[in-house]
């Protein structure tokens, strides 16, 4: 496939923010631009993969000493929450890798965007289109005095928990096989937060929140329900898939879910294993359209997050995606609603 061959792709979620922070490298706007031989997204990979853009996540990282991976080594049933993470040890990683991301954007390496109409002048512009995204809100006081500031800094989308308690909800753990109904609901500071959201045009990322804080979301919420990196629990039963009643509230609410890479949460057997065929990933995209229609389907890789299969590669790797949907009988108008429109579609609705 040649470059004018590609289909633009708008990714719901990568975590190269947070692999540009851990690198503790001086000049990172040096790596991302020339590129480097590690994790999934530079600059030179990103255009071989017409990848065009997506939310730029912010994930603060457990502390050194509690630090434990994101996903066990094998599927388990009953891996703990990780703890919860001390507010300061979040504000000086938020704020680290948003300056990360406002040195790419003044180095010229992307463009950071507040509205949907900012992400298609980006597209046109052959600029990458970067959401300032946060996963995990604990530097965001139960005041919310903190969500003022950041809004006005660019934030335009958050998920109000990752896999573990905060000030304003719970996240699932990592078990497999387990439902998503773990623990409470979100806390009165939680629910705050969606109202507040809600009127600063946030979006809100349903990936990483237990059932019962999914559902006070969809009761409090007036904006289409959004899951950025989640896939179907049907054919991969763990706690962070999507269950049918999920799927139908995303539905009903005109939202859409993103495609998560990571093989722990495409495989049936839950296993963080490369090796692992792009057959399963259209098998969980035939699942979702079939769940949410062809509005409601998009990408959300996890980059830089997680292991994903070995046969991407990395984002020089997505024109391999499109070319399956291809092969599979996918025609050219629904491959590019699944890789960018719906996105830009979803956009519109909820941060203007």
């Amino acid at each position: 496939m040649t470059e004018t061959d590609l289909i633009p792709v708008f990714d719901g979620h990568n975590d190269t923010l947070l692999r540009l922070y851990q690198s503790k490298e001086m000049d990172v706007e040096k790596l991302f631009i020339e590129g480097t031989p590690g994790g999934h997204i530079d600059l030179p990979r990103a255009k071989k993969g017409g990848f065009a853009g997506g939310m730029f996540a912010i994930f603060p990282p457990p502390i050194e000493k509690t630090k434990r991976s994101a996903v066990p080594p094998a599927p388990s049933d009953n891996e703990p929450l990780p703890p919860e993470l001390p507010r300061a040890e979040a504000i000086t990683s938020t704020i680290g890798m948003a300056s990360i991301l406002f040195r790419l954007e003044r180095a010229g390496a992307l463009t950071v965007c507040r509205s949907a109409g900012d992400v298609r002048e980006a597209m046109a512009k052959g600029s990458i289109a970067a959401v300032f995204h946060i996963e995990g809100v604990e530097a965001i006081d139960p005041e919310l005095a903190m969500l003022g500031v950041l809004h006005a800094a660019g934030l335009r989308s958050l998920g109000i928990v990752w896999s573990r308690p905060n000030a304003f909800g719970n996240g699932v753990p990592f078990r497999f096989p387990s439902s998503p109904d773990t623990g409470p609901g979100l806390t009165d500071a939680g629910k705050a937060l969606v109202k507040a959201c809600n009127q600063l045009r946030i979006m809100i990322d349903l990936s990483h929140l237990n059932e019962k804080g999914f559902r006070d979301v969809a009761a409090l919420s007036d904006a289409p329900l959004v899951a950025t990196h989640s896939n179907v629990h049907a054919i991969c039963g763990h706690s962070r898939n999507l269950t049918d009643w999920q799927l139908g509230a995303i539905r009903e609410t005109g939202g859409m879910v993103g495609l998560n890479f990571a093989t722990g949460f495409l495989r049936e057997d839950g296993r963080m294993n490369a090796d692992t065929g792009l057959d399963i990933m259209v098998r969980h995209i035939d699942s979702l359209l079939q769940a949410l229609g062809e509005d409601g389907v998009g990408l959300g890789s996890d980059f830089d997050g997680a292991m994903i299969p070995a046969v991407f590669g990395d984002v020089a790797g997505l024109p391999k995606l499109t070319d399956a949907l291809a092969a599979r009988g996918f025609g050219r108008a629904l491959i590019e609603k699944i890789a960018y429109r719906n996105w830009l579609s979803v956009l519109e609705r909820t941060i203007g």
